[in-house]
């Protein structure tokens, strides 16, 4: 089935500036972060082009893999992240999503430390408890932010969540508004390394709901792609 990527990201701008105007702020507030997992290379292109800088990936081998046939765009890695695969691409992402436990961390900073650069993270948060999903749990969030903020090579720079499917948005509307209170009160810690900036929460199928109950950065794949084929 023929995929518009010009048609669908118009309609995601236009969702995303009434979203953002809801929650007292503008678009330009909101980074729409476009997940290109199993997404080729080609159509990728066609998305940058279009306006998509950045991209984020789940698997640290499709990362490599595209590094270096698209220049000039910024990196995230927002899938869980083995610590054996930090190595590989501490030089390459802009922003690691998936930050949920002080092992991972340790093994960034100290990574990072023999780069010569610090690393910016998000703190993933499992806010609905699900089996399936990483992160830390929402009672344990605050202190993992403590102890990952005495790692010199590591910035915290917000949260992470991803919310259970739901087909009906709304019903996730209740762990967003979780998620921006834990935000506030981890930020009103005034930890070191610690710049609370970012709230990334929202896919394709609730995104709006998240921004107004704010999101700052929201990850689009399905929206923007079309549905993945995953029998190839």
């Amino acid at each position: 089935m023929f995929v518009s990527i010009a048609d669908n990201l118009s309609e995601i701008e236009k969702k995303l500036t009434y979203a953002a105007e809801k929650s007292g702020r503008k678009r330009s507030d909101i980074l729409l972060l476009a997940v290109s997992k199993t997404i080729d290379v080609p159509h990728i292109k066609q998305a940058v082009e279009l306006g998509c800088k950045e991209l984020g990936e789940n698997r640290v081998q499709e990362i490599m893999a595209k590094y270096d046939e698209l220049p000039g765009v910024k990196w995230h890695l927002i899938g869980h992240l083995q610590t054996n695969k930090v190595k590989y691409i501490v030089d390459k992402v802009a922003l690691i999503h998936s930050v949920d436990s002080l092992k991972l961390g340790e093994e960034i900073s100290k990574r990072c430390a023999a780069a010569g650069r610090v690393m910016d993270i998000l703190v993933e948060v499992n806010m609905a408890g699900e089996e399936s999903k990483s992160g830390v749990s929402p009672e344990n969030a605050k202190q993992l932010c403590r102890e990952l903020s005495a790692l010199s090579n590591i910035c915290i720079k917000g949260l992470m969540t991803v919310a259970p499917y739901d087909p009906v948005p709304e019903n996730n509307r209740v762990y967003f508004k979780q998620m921006k209170k834990l935000f506030d009160d981890i930020k009103a810690e005034n930890y070191p390394n610690t710049d609370m900036q970012h709230l990334s929460m929202g896919m394709t199928n609730d995104y709006e709901v998240a921004v107004e109950e704010g999101a700052d950065i929201v990850r689009i794949g399905t929206g923007i792609f079309g549905a993945r084929d995953y029998s190839k």
